[in-house]
């Protein structure tokens, strides 16, 4: 055990502030990381507040992890100390199951182990995330930060780079087809260039005219308003794909009109419930499906960290010093940040 220094939350109602915790001493099979960067995603908000319901306290979020090794376990045989390296969502998963065996950690069928509050599988101790100097994870968790990519831009593809790629990837994106993205946020705007990337015809479904110039400049190559109904009504059965990265529940229906028959509207965001429902006409009468996707596997987050390397593809970023936690996040909360804060852990040490 050592000690390490952070910001956590201490409970749904109180402001994030330093701490003092133990980290465990790395086993046979794991990596210590000194954090040099961390990303700040909306599902920390939703933690540290506990508006999910299964917070555990004392909280420490950050799940977009960039860090170099600084120790390794005897058993350790992909890294070494002075490694570039970044840690995601999960830091363990049962590994036997189905899902893990076919490279699906996220989906272990007895629950991934998640970088933050959750019970360890071994000591069963809380998992305390990036707000840190430091963090021990297993070997198998930790992909490789290409040396040609910007560590700081790095860190949000870890979450927000993943949870775009793997579902474009999964049902086949490729080049010519028609894919819209819904929303241009931390998600959104990757969307918008790893479908470009892959070749398709891409574009923004965004309700705010003023977002079209923005959007290509990210590459898309149209934009609809979503609140327009004469330009959704014009989109009817043109997509292939729709990405929604949407974080708030909102109608479906619209939306699913503009697929062609055997199109797919992959969910990325938590809207739970989906209100109002969906009619189910609009899917039974052109065979069209409304999918769902979580993160990406190991594998794969080492996949799109290559592919952000090879077609030059970085977040946009906002560096953030770790003592403006708590006003970053009502920042986020309106919407002011593009597109991602990332913080820069040297402030923890000021």
């Amino acid at each position: 055990m050592y000690t390490a220094i952070g910001y956590a939350a201490q409970s749904a109602t109180t402001p994030l502030a330093p701490v003092k915790f133990e980290r465990r001493s790395p086993r046979a099979d794991d990596i210590a990381i000194e954090i040099l960067y961390c990303g700040v995603c909306h599902s920390d908000i939703h933690q540290a507040r506990n508006e999910w319901g299964i917070a555990v306290y004392p909280l420490m979020p950050g799940h977009e992890i960039v860090g170099k090794v600084t120790a390794v376990g005897a058993n350790v045989t992909q890294h070494k100390v002075g490694d570039l390296v970044g840690v995601g969502c999960m830091v363990d998963s049962c590994r036997h199951c189905e899902a893990c065996q076919a490279n699906l950690e996220q989906y272990c069928l007895e629950g991934p182990t998640m970088t933050y509050a959750t019970p360890d599988r071994v000591d069963g101790s809380n998992t305390m995330g990036g707000y840190s100097d430091s963090i021990v994870v297993s070997e198998h968790f930790v992909v490789r930060i290409p040396e040609k990519l910007n560590l700081a831009s790095a860190a949000p593809i870890l979450c927000a780079g993943i949870t775009t790629y793997s579902p474009l990837k999964h049902y086949g994106v490729k080049a010519g087809d028609k894919v819209g993205i819904l929303g241009m946020g931390g998600l959104g705007h990757m969307g918008i260039k790893f479908a470009k990337a892959m070749g398709a015809e891409v574009t923004l479904f965004t309700r705010s005219a003023s977002k079209a110039e923005e959007a290509r400049r990210q590459g898309a190559d149209h934009v609809i308003v979503s609140t327009d109904d004469a330009q959704m009504q014009a989109a009817a059965g043109h997509f292939d794909f729709l990405l929604d990265t949407i974080p708030v529940q909102h109608d479906l229906n619209p939306y699913l009109d503009t697929l062609r028959f055997d199109g797919v509207h992959i969910l990325v965001g938590l809207i739970e419930p989906v209100e109002p429902p969906v009619h189910a006409a609009k899917l039974v009468l052109g065979r069209r499906v409304l999918a769902g996707s979580l993160i990406g596997g190991i594998a794969e987050t080492q996949e799109v960290l290559d592919f952000c390397a090879e077609h030059n593809i970085t977040c946009d970023i906002e560096m953030l010093d770790i003592r403006q936690i708590n006003e970053a996040y009502a920042r986020m909360i309106a919407g002011d940040v593009k597109y991602r804060f990332v913080i820069d852990m040297a402030t923890l040490k000021v």
